[in-house]
């Protein structure tokens, strides 16, 4: 069989055992934030989003730790892949995101997320991405200054947690609690709905999300130099493309099931998630300087945050306005690929 045909096929596979095991993970962690009594924004924000972000994570610590290749093109790929996820996020997630809910509700449909919680999200992103961009225009020497910066970043992603869990009780108390809407998938095979069982099933869901992404990736990779897309392009697009976007199909099932705090909140709470911890670690271990293409997308991740933001704090949020980040990520992969 021809490898290109293989790696397309492998492509097919891949997102079907990604679709499998985002199914199989979000219904877990319904029944796990019922079990434990937390509210949505923790089990969209915290659980779902930090549990899907670590696979995808390990790529630019990966690639920045990695023995092989030059140490050039390895920091190349991973602060590629560092600030590609958020740009990603902030945009085309939020986009497809909204294309589904336009199926069920129209373009002029309202989605009801927690405000409280998904205004959080983004103010604590916006606060810690910008301090990572910031950190681009600090010289290497003033290594003092770089390491409070990555301290600061790690900090902030605590205290965000901190907050996250304290707002849960009040959250719970006036019905934003985390409720299982479907049995628990184990149960169908006469295995008890405890906690125990719980967490298998969510192992089983995120194993899967991983086998499923490390081919997806391989097969991209395949792809990509198929079509001869350079190593730059890679890590600034096709990357977090692959890694990201697959494992926000959770954020398409609860939006389709209604359940818009945990949609959201799995999109924002990994831009918390990536926003500072992957920027600390870009700025600790690589030279975390400056390029026209980084700017760019940093630029972009920004507006389309600020955007949307803003939205919220016009009380009204609709699929039609996530237009707006659709736009921002072509805009993005126009000029990047232009250049």
């Amino acid at each position: 069989m021809d490898s290109h045909l293989f790696a397309v096929i492998i492509l097919f596979v891949a997102t079907g055992i990604i679709l499998l095991g985002a199914e199989t993970f979000t219904n877990a962690l319904e029944h796990l934030g019922a079990k434990l009594k937390l509210s949505e924004g923790i089990t969209g924000s915290i659980f779902a989003a930090v549990g899907t972000a670590l696979p995808e994570s390990m790529v630019p610590v990966i690639a920045i730790l990695g023995s092989t290749g030059s140490e050039a093109v390895r920091h190349e790929v991973g602060i590629g892949a560092i600030l590609g996820a958020p740009l990603l996020l902030s945009t085309l997630a939020f986009f497809l995101m909204s294309i589904f809910a336009a199926q069920q509700r129209g373009w002029n449909g309202v989605f009801q997320p927690e405000p409280s919680g998904l205004n959080r999200d983004l103010t604590w992103f916006l606060l810690a991405f910008s301090l990572g961009s910031i950190a681009l225009f600090v010289p290497t020497q003033w290594s003092v200054l770089r390491w409070m910066i990555v301290g600061t970043l790690v900090l902030m992603y605590c205290m965000y947690l901190v907050l996250t869990i304290r707002a849960s009780k009040a959250l719970v108390a006036e019905g934003h609690d985390t409720k299982a809407d479907h049995p628990l998938f184990l149960s169908k095979i006469k295995l008890p709905t405890n906690l125990i069982t719980v967490m298998l099933q969510l192992s089983i869901g995120l194993g899967l999300i991983i086998v499923g992404t490390k081919e997806f990736v391989h097969s991209i990779e395949h792809i990509s130099t198929w079509l001869a897309i350079s190593a730059l392009t890679l890590s600034l697009i096709i990357i977090p493309f692959a890694t990201e976007l697959p494992e926000k199909v959770n954020s398409i099932i609860w939006i389709r099931r209604g359940r818009d705090t945990m949609a959201f909140g799995n999109i924002s709470g990994a831009l918390v998630f990536q926003g500072s911890l992957l920027p600390a670690l870009g700025i600790a271990l690589t030279a975390w300087s400056p390029r026209p293409e980084m700017l760019l997308g940093i630029g972009i991740t920004l507006l389309a945050s600020i955007y949307l933001l803003v939205q919220i704090h016009r009380g009204t949020l609709k699929p039609y306005h996530m237009l707006f980040n659709g736009l921002c990520y072509v805009t993005y992969v126009i000029l990047v690929l232009a250049t």
